[in-house]
């Protein structure tokens, strides 16, 4: 059976490959759109439409219009990259229907780069080579490291200027094992895209020399082994935003077209999937797993090939499998992302969790918001079962599994895993006492392994990489890679995936950019809205299950918001505690009537009407909720409260001792002023009142009656000469 698996997919490998390479033929120059949620709201629909039109009209065939699905760079969207054999490949930002024509114009049919739009800022010349320094710390010469500046100032000495050869810093390749730590450094040289491991200073004298001077390709120091994430930075590796990632569930986001079966196979699709079936043996998928270190990206993070192992020791035959694709955190949108950009890699996960535990069914439930999503997924099912990866005899293995779609209501509840097999089963999504837990009595009663989008994206590089290799990426206790949605008050927002383990630090100021407008860092909210705010003092701290545990605050499915010095963390905690009181099922007391008592406090507090001894009452009942609530959601709720109320207790005491809003934040604390010594008498302030409380007469100080004023702060907007004082 081993060899016969193996030689179904490469029937399939063959197909597949004829068609990448009749559409790779000749020397094509594509442009690739974006086509995911984010992007087509942003523009990226009439954007291809305007390519394609300039296309027709060019009467070209060597212009090839490829989609792809979202890379991650939110703000910068709609994102247009452009490919000329033997030059480096562009990408740009924003790009608009009038955009089109420059790029079009310019540089695809002339070959001349339009630099002050490309992505992440403007640059002054295009270099004929870019060296990307793999910045891992396991990377270097004798322990020496040598990315960055040091490797620049080495290709100086050599003769090669910056003009001629960029020198960028990007994260791990993962082309190393444990055995290489600090006696190899690897290089990736674009635009020929070949990676290069290197031992001695020799090693890249002689790299200068032959490729970069000579243009011929070192063999003797070619890695031939494709690391994972070795196509992404081929592609987006000099963009800082990028090359500081460590891509792993995302490896084919903005790299492939999320609709081509042939794309994803070319690029080592359903291999794990043919490995796991040619050894046949359950256990060791459970084992290789188990040993990976790859702990549920949902939130619990409970150990994957543990659940995995506790499915299978039920002795009841039928089991199932479900992909938790119920992303209902405020500004989360990793599962969506994930979904529309490379669907096939959750289902060649999927199948291959279904023969671990011995299920011939799954069920991929997706909220019905995610319209492209769902779309996209149902796509993928249908092409595996055309080309024989879904249903009876999955490459003549012998092993039978399909898959079919459940959509969700938009239940926020339903993301806790006894809820969404309620709502599966068509009953009201509300959680149940566990345990028992879903592995021994799930769906319809049986067995049911739970795992969310992303964790199933990583399981066939654990396969296809090794479980050794998945796991020196993360922590000790954690495997692998997160992916967070980066959002709030930073400059780069978008999806991130850096290994677990990395600090908050490197996260918000490296890869985010810090905050907007050059303001500090007041906080960063992690884990969603049930998750806790970590202060600014503590940006140093790792980012992984447990010290985001002790810390307050967790994982969650991957929700980081950014706060800076304006945001006030009593409405901060006050927000997330009126979504979780919302979204309460309501079946429990604890979180059906402790989210709404503690949304009243919040109120008080925020209104001026509190004092000290609410705090206390706060505290407790947050706490009380924390242990008796019937599940996670709800013993979650309390966080931002918690959180906030630990290391942030001098805004509390603000509000309640002095009345007073800290950061100005909070509107029934706050009033308003004119101050004379700089009010002209313009009458913008009075003009734009709705209430009318401001008087005064042209070229005069102007005045606030204190008792009308309704604190809607439209005079402080509109006021020119900063006369206006938020007090």
């Amino acid at each position: 059976m081993k060899q016969q698996v193996w030689d179904v997919l490469q029937t399939i490998r063959d197909k597949c490959e004829q068609v990448v390479r009749e559409q790779n033929t000749g020397h094509r120059i594509f442009i690739q759109v974006g086509s995911a949620t984010c992007e087509n709201a942003a523009g990226a629909v009439a954007v291809a439409d305007e390519f394609r039109k300039h296309i027709a009209a060019s009467g070209r065939d060597d212009i090839v219009l490829r989609r792809t699905g979202c890379t991650g760079r939110c703000s910068r969207e709609p994102i247009v990259s452009v490919y000329r054999p033997g030059v480096m490949p562009v990408k740009y930002e924003k790009v608009t229907r009038e955009l089109v024509h420059g790029i079009f114009t310019k540089h695809v049919l002339k070959g001349e780069p339009l630099l002050d739009h490309v992505l992440d800022g403007t640059i002054a010349a295009m270099s004929r080579f870019e060296i990307l320094n793999c910045g891992s710390l396991r990377c270097g010469w004798k322990g020496e490291k040598i990315c960055g500046g040091p490797m620049a100032n080495q290709l100086r000495a050599m003769g090669v200027e910056p003009d001629e050869c960029r020198v960028i810093s990007a994260s791990c390749f993962g082309a190393c094992s444990a055995e290489m730590a600090g006696k190899h450094t690897h290089i990736l040289v674009r635009p020929q895209n070949v990676l290069y491991r290197l031992e001695t200073l020799a090693d890249l004298e002689e790299v200068v020399q032959e490729h970069i001077r000579g243009g011929r390709i070192v063999e003797r120091l070619r890695v031939h082994d494709e690391p994972v994430s070795q196509d992404f930075f081929e592609l987006y590796g000099e963009v800082a935003f990028f090359n500081r990632q460590t891509r792993i569930a995302l490896r084919h986001n903005g790299i492939i077209d999320p609709e081509s079966i042939e794309e994803y196979v070319h690029y080592r699709g359903f291999e794990a999937l043919a490995k796991v079936l040619s050894q046949g043996d359950p256990q060791w998928v459970i084992d290789e797993v188990t040993k990976s270190k790859l702990r549920g990206r949902g939130g619990g993070g409970f150990p994957t090939g543990q659940k995995w192992a506790l499915a299978v020791k039920s002795p009841e035959r039928v089991r199932y499998i479900i992909c938790n694709a119920d992303e209902g955190d405020p500004g989360a949108f990793m599962d969506r992302s994930m979904l529309e950009s490379d669907p096939f890699n959750v289902i060649e996960g999927m199948i291959i969790g279904a023969f671990a535990i011995g299920a011939h069914q799954g069920f991929v439930y997706v909220r019905a918001e995610y319209p492209l999503a769902v779309e996209r997924v149902d796509n993928t099912i249908r092409k595996c079962r055309e080309w024989g990866l879904l249903g009876k005899d999955i490459l003549r293995s012998g092993f039978d599994f399909d898959i079919e779609i459940r959509l969700g209501a938009g239940a926020f509840v339903c993301g806790e895993e006894t809820a969404l097999i309620h709502s599966i089963e068509g009953e009201r999504g509300q959680p149940r006492i566990r345990p028992p837990y879903p592995t021994e009595v799930g769906l319809w009663g049986k067995p049911t392994v739970i795992n969310n989008v992303e964790t199933f994206a990583n399981v066939p590089a654990v396969i296809i990489y090794g479980a050794d290799w998945f796991s020196h990426i993360g922590s000790q206790a954690s495997g692998g890679t997160k992916v967070f949605a980066l959002a709030g008050k930073v400059n780069h927002t978008g999806l991130v995936e850096v290994p677990i383990g990395i600090t908050l630090r490197e996260v918000v100021m490296e890869i985010g950019g810090g905050c907007t407008g050059g303001k500090a860092v007041k906080a960063v909210q992690t884990g969603g809205p049930a998750g806790g705010c970590i202060p600014a003092g503590m940006l140093d701290l790792r980012v992984d299950f447990d010290t985001l545990n002790r810390a307050g605050s967790i994982m969650g499915s991957g929700g980081m918001i950014v706060l800076d010095e304006d945001d006030c963390m009593v409405d901060i905690a006050k927000f997330f505690t009126a979504f979780s009181e919302d979204e309460s099922c309501g079946k429990c007391t604890p979180c059906r009537e402790g989210t709404k008592r503690m949304m009243e406090i919040l109120e008080r507090i925020t209104t001026g009407k509190a004092d000290e001894e609410d705090l206390n009452k706060l505290e407790r009942l947050a706490k009380l909720i924390r242990r008796s609530s019937l599940c996670g959601l709800g013993r979650a709720a309390p966080n931002p409260v918690l959180s906030t109320l630990t290391h942030f207790r001098d805004e509390y005491l603000a509000h309640v001792r002095d009345k007073r809003c800290p950061a100005k934040k909070c509107t029934a604390l706050l009033h308003f002023e004119i101050d004379k010594e700089k009010c002209v008498g313009c009458t913008a302030c009075a003009r734009n009142c709705p209430v009318e409380c401001i008087s005064g007469n042209r070229r005069e100080p102007h005045v606030i009656d204190q008792a009308r004023c309704i604190k809607c702060g439209r005079c402080f907007q509109v006021c020119r000469f900063d006369a206006v004082l938020k007090l």
